[in-house]
């Protein structure tokens, strides 16, 4: 895409990408990444997923969004990491920076005279501060369930009913996924009040979402950027204004039609050291 007809944005928040699991949607993100223009770009967690990284999986659509990334940074735009639970690891280098890219576990930033405050959202998990092995066993098991989905899609297209998102649905559906998803909120809400920001920007639940939240104590506006597993969404800002956008193939047919002529992707065969070293390199070349 000519960098010409590229969106203008002044920032843009994705977060929860899982890159090195099947439900990751990285040919769509790169698409998405290429049709863009930010000035600033936050990471908020769960980028590359450390947790089930593999090896036997590794495709080089999920490297290409990396190094994309990458090219971001040499050309001097501002990016920011900031760790999740799923790239936990990452939080040993806290405060790391090199030239216009830093890794943090959390940010606050003034935009347009107004404080937003942003950070991935795990910390508030009970589940990740308690029993951080039933995390890990569920997040498996949601890899799973995206396999599952991904033979479900494919019959159902086949039989004209669209795509499903059966980790979606069961969310949509189960009252203690609803409560722990308002609880999530309300408790970033106050906590957000309490400390005089006017948003709070989180990822982590995979729901995303713009809404004022009010309390005794004040008002905030919370956002969540949703993922790259079920929904394909990131928040961008610009104008003033916030906006989901939510990816829509449409937007993309000459693209995708390029991409569908080898439905088979190339799979890395490396260790994690060596593809991580590799991608050291390369921002060190490019910087």
């Amino acid at each position: 895409m000519n960098s010409s007809k590229k969106r203008k944005l002044d920032l843009v928040v994705i977060s929860d990408i899982h890159l090195g699991t099947y439900g990751c949607h990285a040919k769509e993100l790169l698409e998405y990444l290429k049709s863009i223009n930010p000035n600033t770009i936050i990471l908020n967690g769960d980028i590359i997923d450390i947790w089930q990284f593999s090896k036997r999986y590794w495709p080089k659509s999920h490297m290409k969004v990396i190094k994309y990334i990458i090219g971001w940074i040499s050309k001097g735009k501002k990016i920011y990491y900031i760790t999740g639970n799923h790239d936990e690891m990452l939080r040993k280098f806290v405060d790391f920076k090199l030239g216009t890219f830093s890794i943090k576990n959390k940010v606050v930033l003034e935009l347009d005279g107004k404080k937003a405050w942003f950070f991935h959202g795990d910390v508030f998990d009970v589940t990740m501060k308690h029993s951080k092995w039933l995390a890990k066993l569920g997040a498996i098991g949601y890899d799973m369930l995206i396999l599952l989905n991904r033979g479900v899609n494919y019959f159902s297209i086949l039989f004209g009913k669209g795509k499903l998102s059966l980790s979606k649905k069961i969310k949509d559906s189960v009252k203690s996924a609803i409560k722990f998803i308002n609880n999530f909120e309300e408790i970033v809400a106050k906590i957000g009040i309490d400390n005089k920001f006017d948003y709070v920007v989180c990822g982590h639940i995979h729901q995303p979402m713009i809404k004022k939240i009010e309390t005794n104590e004040g008002k905030i506006q919370y956002l969540n950027s949703g993922d790259w597993v079920e929904n394909l969404t990131t928040l961008e800002y610009h104008n003033k204004q916030w906006k989901i956008y939510k990816y829509d193939d449409s937007h993309f047919q000459n693209e995708i039609k390029k991409e569908t002529k080898n439905k088979e992707e190339d799979i890395i065969d490396k260790s994690s050291k060596e593809i991580f070293g590799q991608l050291v390199n390369d921002f060190n070349f490019k910087r």
